[in-house]
């Protein structure tokens, strides 16, 4: 499972539930404060297992729904600083979610 952190804003254990090319979803178990609407640096370290390093992307919050034991985020991923990496992921994603 890969994480997810904003520096200073969302730390703790988050992990990231979905990636594509144009969004992305968090679930952490800490409040975060997140505003809708707002844009963020997210860091994003991939499973080790993947053979991806570590990636930063420019992500809008769309939506984000709170439980008893964790929040999910939503996010528009507007820009990605280091887009090979980010590309190599979502495509490792994609083959490891169709069973191969």
């Amino acid at each position: 499972m890969a994480r997810g952190s904003i520096q200073g804003v969302l730390e703790g254990e988050t992990l990231l539930k979905d990636i594509s090319i144009t969004g992305c979803c968090l679930e952490c178990n800490v409040i975060a404060d997140i505003q809708i609407g707002s844009q963020y640096e997210l860091d994003i370290d991939p499973e080790r297992v993947s053979g991806i390093g570590h990636f930063q992307l420019l992500v809008e919050c769309k939506w984000m729904r709170d439980d008893k034991y964790s929040t999910v985020i939503g996010f528009l991923i507007v820009a990605s600083p280091k887009g090979r990496q980010f590309q190599r992921y979502v495509d490792y994603m994609t083959y490891r979610n169709s069973g191969g």
